[in-house]
């Protein structure tokens, strides 16, 4: 018998056949859940959840919502509140026996995101506003509590005891109480930072309550946990000691030791290492695993990790860039999705569950509500922004999800009391960010200076400077002069003076986002330098030349930025003590002090990280490497960077963010003709670079080029004849210009109260057949180009070349008035009502109403008002230039053509070919002429993208709308001859030009 049992064994063993591998393409079901082979349904689940997350969060972006209430809203569809009704599909997409699974996942992301929230909690911020977010913090917790302990008896009679009748009042009323008054500091981070609040005075409070508010909420929520899950109350009291114990344990000799390893492993310096976060990641989960172990959830344990990793030199956010995409993307959908799949909207199938539900959002949101906005208004706070910190502090969001799922593990809350509560959080969220921007508006808003209060000087339009300091970093410090004959007055400039002088302005902004946009930026605050000015004595006779010779030898010492000496004003003093004097001249007393302020737009992601970046930014500009590299190169010209600020925000948010900065700053600067912004932008590569002509055609001064065919063009077509070898970096820096040039077209249409001037710095041109878009320098004295055409940006511009030439740097200009003149048998067809049906098709095409443009309705009357004021500042100057300083620097001349586009590229060409072989540089300055041209240059800048992109179907034609949508027709004639120079192009506000 045992011979035979053996032998039946072994047949058994060997003739069994294999598992089943084939999986579907056998007829399987892969949604069957099986429990050696678990990662398939898991896939599956991942793939509906995240896709459902994503998508909603899309939707509700455009309303302004965080992203947790889109991934909570899924979970509640693919639960048994929606798709969980239709047959079948919770046992195969979510199954029971599966749900174990996605729990662990889902928490053992929830430990991480709890580590990478206390990685975001700094403790500094309430150091810093101690006293206002104590109280407010202390506020926004003792009333809501009150509020839910009383609260939570109804609901524990009606709600709960006839389900789970064991259930302890006691525990019950501490979770309701602890979900009344939470505060969901990550979310609140992001609000802020969407509603650009972190720089006022508001958001700051708001964001140090909630720090404090935060860790009260997680550890009362770690002893409810210890509560419920002690046998008594002396188990509990162990458990209590054993959590401090720990938590004392990490806060101190932890803390330090992982510093000392941060130091060692030169993490601070350079980031972290991959020993670092081998670390980190073990004293995470250790400190989950401790606290788990003695009867405290898990999450404690990942948020007091978060707490004790160093914050110097950015460590923090690094560590945070490590790990919260895997986080965000997968594991918070899990986690969140399970919060949904256990909400079932439809157990509130009563009218008296939706009061209690409706009561529960009333009395949650009473309590945070009044309890924060009564601490601020007691914190001095005026009514408007108390209110605005009440709403703040109202936002539930993840952190209240949390406690709630929970108190429900624990079996404390029922899945009906559960739904309510999962409502209540959602709508408290969704409607934080409406009634922040409803009853907090940007124009009531007070933010943040890092210097001084504005002076009072009373009454503003009489204030005269006796005394200036401007230093970095501080705002504008003046007294008032008690000698009025040795007053300046700044404001008292009649129309008069002004159009004997050239009209200056004394403040100047520079928008900074890149380091590749650097150069350009450097470029032209060199020449925006102020120099000593030169007026001639009342009576006395012009000397042109020992004019010339004097700056020549001021210049050569260098003591440009040198005070003048008070005893002596026709006597200045060179660096080596010598002495440069001119009886025919005496200095002119100095202009209003020039103000220069800078602004770094840092991109706003979906990224815990940015946030935090943004927070520690929106504080402190300077740590930012980009404004400390500009502030060193100004102070390296003689100039002094003002002010700065650091504006995190999104690319669509970006210009509205630049022109809040300079309308802020531009009431703080005394005198003056108003203000000029900066922004550099590098015109795609398609434009700048030369393109390969089509077989058959010949280039200039070469051979037509051979027709041989690509064998494999045909079977890939992926291949661009035209693109070369550079065309996947070309792709590439095109994509980024076009962005950059939404930017800046947006800035245009909305800077309606200051110039803009858009800076193009010189392109190193490069062979055929290599493509580059390298930036080139520029001298410090370049020769300005400016063809003058007409119209409210051409004169800003005129007066900005007037200015820079006056500064007494020995720069100098070529003017070109061009005057179109229609060719032989043409008719008047740029003149009458034709040429105001061309401006109004070329506004209808750009998607502009007369409406949206500052200079008025192309109308015969506004055209005339625009030739006048032409014709005027074109008088000014001729008048200006025949005497001292501007009769060295500024040559005026008269050009008429039919061809304004092609004169002005021929003139320049002449330029540059005149110039060949020295060292002095072109600098073309052009006004944008986008809003209201006098001139509609359309059809001439068409025939030349023709000739220069070698025929209309080029595909570079759309890109050319692209750059003549940005910076005007002139300026895109200009690019197309690549003539490879440095352009400024410029718009003038409301008022400028005029």
């Amino acid at each position: 018998m045992t011979s035979m049992h053996l032998k039946s064994s072994l047949f058994h063993i060997f003739s069994r056949e294999a598992e089943d591998q084939g999986g579907l393409l056998s007829g399987k079901d892969p949604t069957v859940f099986n429990p050696k082979d678990p990662l398939r349904l898991w896939i599956i689940q991942v793939g509906i959840i995240v896709g459902m997350a994503q998508l909603l969060s899309l939707l509700l972006k455009k309303l302004r919502q965080p992203k947790v209430i889109a991934e909570v809203i899924g979970g509640i569809i693919l639960g048994p509140t929606a798709m969980g009704r239709i047959p079948g599909f919770t046992q195969h997409i979510f199954p029971a026996i599966s749900i174990p699974y996605l729990s662990l996942v889902a928490n053992i992301g929830l430990v991480l995101f709890l580590f990478l929230v206390g990685l975001e909690i700094d403790i500094q911020s309430i150091r810093k506003n101690a006293r206002q977010s104590i109280t407010i913090s202390l506020g926004g917790i003792l009333l809501p509590f009150g509020i839910g302990a009383g609260m939570s008896k109804a609901i524990y009679e009606k709600f709960v005891v006839p389900v789970t009748p064991g259930t302890s009042f006691g525990h019950f009323m501490l979770f309701t109480c602890v979900a009344y008054s939470i505060t969901a500091f990550p979310v609140l981070c992001r609000i802020l930072t969407e509603l650009k609040l972190l720089d006022t005075t508001v958001g700051i409070c708001v964001l140090s309550a909630g720090v404090g508010n935060d860790i009260v909420g997680w550890t009362l929520l770690a002893l409810s946990v210890a509560l419920v899950n002690a046998g008594s109350g002396l188990t509990a009291l162990y458990i209590l000691l054993c959590c401090i114990g720990w938590t004392i344990f990490l806060l101190f000799p932890v803390k330090k030791l992982l510093y000392i390893l941060a130091r060692r492993t030169g993490s601070i310096e350079s980031g972290p290492t991959m020993f670092f976060m081998t670390v980190s990641m073990l004293v995470v989960f250790g400190s989950a695993f401790f606290t788990d172990a003695i009867g405290v959830h898990a999450i404690f344990g990942g948020f007091l990790a978060g707490l004790i990793i160093p914050r110097e030199n950015g460590l923090a956010i690094a560590l945070t860039e490590k790990l919260e995409d895997m986080v965000t993307i997968i594991f918070l959908p899990l986690y969140f999705t399970l919060s949904g799949l256990s909400t079932n909207l439809g157990l509130l199938d009563t009218g008296l569950i939706w009061g209690y539900t409706i009561g529960i959002i009333a009395t949650a949101w009473f309590g945070k509500f009044f309890g924060a906005s009564l601490a601020a208004r007691f914190a001095g706070f005026k009514t408007r922004e108390a209110a605005t910190i009440g709403t703040l502090m109202s936002c539930k969001g993840l952190v209240e999800l949390i406690v709630l799922n929970v108190g429900l593990d624990a079996g404390i809350l029922s899945q009906r009391v559960f739904s309510m509560f999962v409502l209540e959080a959602l709508t408290l969220t969704f409607f934080t960010t409406p009634v922040v921007v409803s009853i907090y508006p940007p124009n009531r808003r007070v933010r943040i200076t890092s210097g001084p209060a504005k002076s009072t000087l009373s009454p503003p339009e009489t204030a005269v400077m006796s005394e200036t300091t401007l230093e970095s970093g501080q705002g504008l410090i003046s007294k008032p002069s008690t000698d009025k004959s040795e007053s300046i007055s700044t404001e008292d400039h009649t129309t008069s003076d002004r159009y004997r002088e050239v009209e200056r302005r004394n403040h100047f902004m520079v928008v900074l986002d890149k380091i590749e946009h650097l150069s350009g930026i450097m470029m032209i605050t060199q020449l925006i330098r102020p120099g000593p000015r030169f007026v001639p004595p009342s009576g006395g006779a012009t000397n042109p030349r020992s004019l010339e010779q004097m700056t020549s030898t001021i210049m050569e010492e260098d003591i440009a930025s040198r005070p003048m000496d008070p005893q002596n004003d026709d006597t200045l003093h060179t660096s080596f003590g010598q002495e440069v004097t001119s009886p025919a001249y005496a200095p002119k007393p100095p202009a209003p002090p020039q103000f220069l302020s800078a602004l770094r737009l840092i991109e706003l992601s979906d990224r815990t990280s940015a946030v935090m970046k943004s927070t520690i930014l929106a504080s402190s500009s300077s740590i930012d490497p980009l404004l400390g590299i500009f502030r060193t190169f100004a102070e390296l010209n003689g100039m002094k960077v003002n002010r700065s600020g650091v504006a995190v925000r999104s690319l669509e948010d970006w210009s509205e963010s630049v022109v809040e900065y300079a309308e802020d700053r531009s009431e703080e600067i005394p005198g003056g003709s108003g203000q000029l912004v900066f922004v550099n932008w590098i015109p795609p590569a398609a434009i700048v670079q030369p393109p390969t002509p089509p077989a058959g055609v010949v280039v200039p001064g070469g051979t037509p080029t051979p027709n041989i065919p690509n064998p494999f063009e045909g079977l890939f077509k992926s291949s661009d004849t035209s693109a070369g070898a550079g065309a996947e970096s070309t792709e590439k820096t095109s994509s980024s210009s076009n962005v950059h040039s939404y930017f800046a077209r947006s800035l245009f249409n909305k800077a309606h109260d200051v110039d803009v001037a858009l800076v193009i710095p010189p392109l190193i041109s490069s062979s055929f057949s290599q493509p580059s878009n390298s930036i080139g320098g520029i001298s410090e004295k370049p020769l300005i180009f400016f063809p003058f055409i007409g119209g409210p940006d051409d004169r800003s511009a005129l007066e900005f070349v007037g200015q820079i030439c006056s500064n007494g740097r020995g720069v100098k200009a070529r003017v070109i008035r061009v005057i179109r003149e229609e060719a032989d048998g043409a008719g008047s067809g740029e003149g009458g009502d034709e040429h105001q049906d061309t401006i109004a098709s070329v506004f209808a095409a750009q998607g502009l109403t007369v409406g949206s443009t500052m200079y008025g309705a192309p109308g015969t009357a506004t055209r005339l008002q625009s030739q006048t004021a032409d014709n005027m500042i074109w008088e000014k100057y001729t008048n200006l230039t025949k005497s001292a300083p501007l009769s060295n620097s500024i040559t005026l001349s008269t050009l008429h053509t039919s061809t304004p586009l092609r004169s002005i590229i021929s003139q320049l060409d002449t330029l540059q070919h005149s110039l060949s072989g020295s060292l002095e540089q072109i600098l073309i300055v052009l006004g944008r002429s986008r809003r209201m041209a006098v001139e509609s240059h359309h059809s001439e800048l068409k025939h030349l993208l023709e000739e220069y992109s070698y025929g209309s179907g080029s595909g570079n034609a759309s890109v050319a709308q692209e750059v003549r949508k940005t910076v005007g027709d002139v300026a895109s004639s200009v690019l197309l001859s690549r003539s490879g120079v440095g352009m400024v192009v410029i718009q003038a506000g409301s008022s400028g030009g005029e």
